[in-house]
């Protein structure tokens, strides 16, 4: 593990300076978008960079693979997450006829446009090392439909994810009776997700936001700390078209007397979380403010990190070992820090702070694949899925503090509906070569509609189009190890969670 340098520890004085900075820093910062996690959290060591994080396969048992094929093909033929009717009714009718199941545990509530799967994760294992037992609905999923709905910080078995469709799909099929459209896939999946965390049951549900807020299914909860990780331009059709717009949407999870934790934000965006607080007397914490990130070292395998946490002055938590990379997570960590913090009532009920050793062991133990992960080596393939303009600086911010590489070659492939162009401009100044691509998903854009804007971008000679992934793949391995002088030669395969989830089977993760 790398160790801080004697002249870089802060003395006490030094640390307030530092951390009174932190109000001035940049507030337009993205982190990335929600990948899902899931396999085993184990301790991970020090003494490397990560070779990416265990997700599930398909069930071995032939009969259980084809019950939970069968219930994917049930839930594929509701309206898909991309299609919406902007309300709670029908989840509202449905956890009603189901006796209410999210009110049978505590709950925090997480919103935002980047980091929000990122947060949850290191909340669910900071909960995990104070031994509570934690449910988590993130979304949308890398490899399995299963990494949807995680209980003790590991995807749902597939035996059981088929035994909680089978135990709703009544009540399901009876709200759909009495609706004037059916329930939709998310709509029926947030309803799996409650029902599994009432049955298990958890102590503390970590429950990140579909899209949006108000009329977001997940909504039909009370959580009683809320979360709001940094907000930019994202999903503009549906939410809004400025960061205050979007603000507007999304401060709907704050709910009468809940705690907030705000991430920094633009200043219109915080300016509509804060008035919303106001009006349903909640108490905020802001990042930079009330919690933060006090100092940050790159680290073997990571970064080293410094957190002021809620519980006032001095309460700080040194030599957190975060096994992620990039700025961003230490404010993601910072954010959820605070989170736990908050929910044990830290800051507003008692000074002081929660045990440092639990909470650097929990660090340690986070895992994030399809973030910033590193799948292979000679030449290294690192693989992340940010979709957006935001998420990909901060990507790119990452990757370059990170990795040294003298030359890297992007595989880029996206889904239609999403900036394009600001993400390729994002990844232009890293980018020696991108070769542009399609997944399977529906929603792709067009191989040669996304290669016109690349050109665009990148200019001619920089541009590669290969339409398979596979092809695409091995095109941007045979660059990398095109010339010896490129030793140091990686590829960041992005643009999408679908992109890094088929990328890593096809290159032997699971």
């Amino acid at each position: 593990m790398s160790k801080p340098r004697p002249s870089d520890r802060p003395d006490n004085s030094d640390s307030d300076d530092t951390f009174a900075e932190i109000v001035d820093e940049e507030t337009q910062r993205d982190p990335d978008l929600a990948v899902i996690e899931a396999g085993s959290r184990t301790l991970r060591t020090r003494s490397g960079p990560p070779q990416g994080a265990e997700l599930p396969a398909r069930p071995d048992d032939p009969e259980v693979d084809k019950a939970l094929r069968e219930v994917e093909q049930e839930l594929a033929g509701r309206w898909g997450e991309t299609k919406l009717e902007p309300s709670v009714t029908r989840i509202a009718a449905l956890v009603d006829v189901l006796g209410e199941p999210q009110r049978a545990y505590p709950s925090i509530h997480i919103t935002g446009t980047n980091g929000k799967t990122s947060t949850a994760r290191m909340i669910e294992a900071l909960f995990g090392a104070f031994d509570l037992r934690t449910g988590r609905y993130t979304s949308p999923h890398v490899q399995s439909i299963t990494e949807r709905i995680s209980l003790d910080g590991a995807p749902i078995a597939p035996e059981r994810f088929v035994e909680t469709y089978q135990d709703i799909k009544p009540y399901v099929e009876m709200v759909d009776s009495q609706q004037p459209y059916r329930l939709s896939f998310f709509e029926v999946l947030t309803g799996m997700a409650y029902a599994a965390f009432a049955d298990a049951p958890v102590d503390v549900a970590v429950v990140e936001v579909g899209m949006g807020g108000s009329w977001d299914a997940t909504n039909v909860i009370d959580g009683s700390v809320a979360v709001v990780t940094p907000i930019s331009l994202d999903h503009t059709d549906r939410l809004g078209s400025t960061p205050a717009e979007i603000a507007a949407e999304k401060s709907g999870i704050i709910k009468q007397g809940a705690t907030v934790i705000l991430a920094q934000q633009p200043v219109d965006a915080a300016q509509v979380m804060l008035k919303k607080a106001v009006e349903v007397d909640a108490t905020v914490a802001r990042e930079g403010m009330e919690f933060g990130v006090v100092s940050r070292e790159v680290a073997v395998g990571g970064q080293l990190l410094t957190l002021r946490g809620l519980g006032g002055e001095g309460n700080e938590y040194t030599e957190i070992f975060l096994p992620l990379y990039g700025a961003h997570q230490a404010h993601n960590a910072a954010v959820a820090l605070a989170a736990v913090e908050a929910f044990f009532g830290v800051g507003a009920e008692r000074p002081g702070s929660l045990e440092a050793d639990t909470v650097r062991r929990a660090f340690a133990s986070v895992v994030s694949p399809g973030r910033l992960e590193v799948v292979r080596s000679s030449p290294t393939v690192v693989l992340d899925a940010a979709h957006n303009p935001g998420g990909a600086r901060a990507t790119a911010d990452g990757l370059s503090e990170a990795f040294a590489f003298s030359r890297l070659v992007g595989v880029v492939a996206t889904s239609a509906d999403k900036d394009v162009k600001g993400l390729l401009e994002a990844f232009e100044p890293i980018f020696t070569e991108v070769v542009i691509t399609q997944n399977s998903s529906g929603r792709a854009m067009d191989v040669d509609v996304l290669a016109a804007v690349a050109v665009e971008v990148f200019g001619e000679d920089r541009v590669q189009v290969e339409p398979r992934l596979d092809d695409a793949l091995e095109a941007a391995i045979t660059l990398a190890e095109e010339e010896a002088e490129y030793a140091g030669a990686g590829v960041l395969v992005t643009g999408s969670v679908i992109t890094v989830g088929e990328a890593r089977l096809l290159l032997g993760r699971r």
